[in-house]
Order: C-alpha cells, then sequence, then structure tokens
C-alpha cells in the first residue's frame, strides 16, 4: 500500500474509533505495518505522534460535546477514553488551557481539526544511496526499550549514558580494565545503533552496537541476529546527531512515500557510525533500511 494512502487510512480509522480503546497497534494494522515503523513515518509526515494526535483529537471533541450537550463531565470522560475525571481533567486543562467546567460555561477551547494529508513530495527517488546485500550477522551492545514519540531525544542520552558508565576509557584509545570494556573493544561497540521493533505499541528496542565475534557476553550486553537482507544505505555528513536525524527525517518525507521500487520487510533499521569526532561538520554516519525488490 502506498505511504501516503497508509497515513490516510489510517486518520480515517482513528476518527471512526476515538471512543474506542484503540492502540497504536491497532492503527497499525489498518495499514499492514508494524507499529514502530508505522508510528515512526506518521510522526515524521505529520508532526505529530500517533498517541499524541489521538489525544487531542479526543480532547477537541470532548470540548465540543461539553460545550452543545448537558452531558456530565465523567460521563463525557468515560466516552473518551479516560479512567478516571481526575484525569480527564487534567488532560483537558492542559490541552486547552481551560478546565472542562469553564468549557461548558464558554470559555474559549483548542480547535484540534482532522488531519488532512496533501503532501508533494520534493526529491523523492532522487535521493543519494545505494543497495547492499549483506548475509545474516549477528550485533552484541547494550540495549533499552524506546518510546517513538521521544526516542529522537532519549537515545542520546542513552549514548552518552553508555559513554560514561562503559565506554569512555576505551572509547579514548586505552587498554581495557575488565570484560565489559573488552567487549567493546573486540565488537567495536558503538559502530551501529540498532532499532528493533520487537516490543509494540510505539515503542521499540535500541541497541548501540557492534559486529559480534564471538566470545563472552558480560552481564547488561545483549545478541540480536539479523537475517539476510538488502540495505538501502542512505550517507549523512555534518555534526552527530542532527545530521543523521535530518537524512532520516528526509528518507520517511521524501523516499519512502509512494516508493515505486521497494517494498520494506524488516523490523529493524540500522544507524552505522564513522571513525572521527562526531561534531565535526564533515563527520560521516549512515542510516541503513532493509528493502526487497517489488
Amino acid at each position: 500500500m502506498e505511504w501516503l494512502t497508509c497515513i490516510r487510512k489510517a486518520i480515517d480509522y482513528m476518527e471512526e474509533h476515538l471512543e474506542d480503546n484503540i492502540s497504536a497497534q491497532d492503527v497499525a494494522d489498518q495499514v499492514f505495518m508494524s507499529s514502530f515503523f508505522f508510528q515512526k513515518g506518521f510522526s515524521l509526515m505529520t508532526g505529530y505522534g500517533l498517541s499524541e494526535y489521538i489525544r487531542n483529537r479526543r480532547l477537541y471533541r470532548a470540548a465540543l460535546d461539553l460545550q452543545k450537550t448537558d452531558e456530565k463531565i465523567i460521563d463525557i470522560a468515560f466516552r473518551y477514553c479516560y479512567e478516571t475525571p481526575e484525569s480527564f481533567t487534567k488532560a483537558f486543562s492542559r490541552f486547552h488551557g481551560v478546565s472542562p467546567s469553564q468549557a461548558r460555561e464558554g470559555a474559549p477551547i483548542k480547535a484540534f481539526l482532522p488531519l488532512k494529508i496533501e503532501i508533494s513530495i520534493h526529491g523523492g527517488n532522487e535521493m543519494d544511496y545505494k543497495i547492499k546485500t549483506m548475509t545474516g550477522f549477528k550485533v552484541i551492545g547494550f540495549a533499552r526499550v524506546f518510546d517513538g514519540e521521544t526516542s529522537y531525544v532519549e537515545i542520546p542520552r542513552f549514548w552518552d549514558e553508555i559513554r560514561e558508565n562503559y565506554a569512555n576509557n576505551v572509547w579514548k584509545g586505552n587498554a581495557p580494565a575488565n570484560a565489559i570494556e573488552k567487549a567493546i573493544v573486540e565488537n567495536n561497540i558503538g559502530e551501529y545503533g540498532v532499532c528493533v521493533d520487537d516490543v509494540g505499541e510505539g515503542r521499540f528496542s535500541y541497541i548501540v552496537a557492534g559486529i559480534y565475534k564471538g566470545g563472552e557476553v558480560p552481564e547488561g550486553m545483549t545478541v540480536y541476529e539479523l537475517p539476510d537482507f538488502d540495505w538501502a544505505i542512505f550517507d549523512c555528513f555534518g555534526p552527530c546527531p542532527k545530521a543523521l536525524q535530518d537524512v532520516n527525517t528526509k528518507i520517511w518525507k521524501e523516499w519512502l512515500p509512494g516508493n515505486p521500487d521497494f517494498e520494506f520487510p524488516g523490523r529493524v533499521n540500522i544507524e552505522w557510525y564513522g571513525d572521527g569526532d562526531p561534531s565535526a561538520s564533515d563527520y560521516h554516519c549512515a542510516i541503513w533500511i532493509p528493502v526487497k525488490k517489488k
């Protein structure tokens, strides 16, 4: 299914089910995509996280119900999937800037209308990339689960944490002093960042990783095996993580929508990090996306 068609179909589905307790997985299932990849694309294409979009639409509809009906606030809260009046009031006040009672009395509310997807694609399939066929391989590293809506902020912090707690000594070129540092050096951990859609509900595993060469897997590390894939590889140049995030956004906004050449079979994508200073203007990294020729 064409990517823009997926977005439109998902928006229609959400509109029809605002009063139902739908999940991100339910929405992704309607367009036959993994929750991780769909939520990532939806956020980059629209500027809203999937849960954020559903929440905002519900709160706007709830405000209209308050102004147009005499229904009890508690009944409206339950209709739009809030478990308690208190949680509804808190979310409503944060979004609209007024309480439900004030909205009922005529206070101004914040409008949030359904998205209309009318996107002009520029650059599209002319983005520079190369296709590389790789047999399956294993990576080893430090893994953590992230939410897709906050990952652009939280993943760089995870890297900083790994550097400070485990890798700073050997990443400076010093000899390893323990089993974890030995594994970091032997497997070049830090060369890759691997996103794996294995959690669901918009959450995914992220591994600060290297190619696993065998040997001891220290406590606190994990090994993940990738299958045979063809990879579309997009080079990024510039200070990290901004350069990488900018190219990632272009991939989802310009290259993936309606791509006539490839399908996307995997639930994983990879960030590759080169040597050198990540803050340098010519720093080289890359994004790998698994693809299958149509």
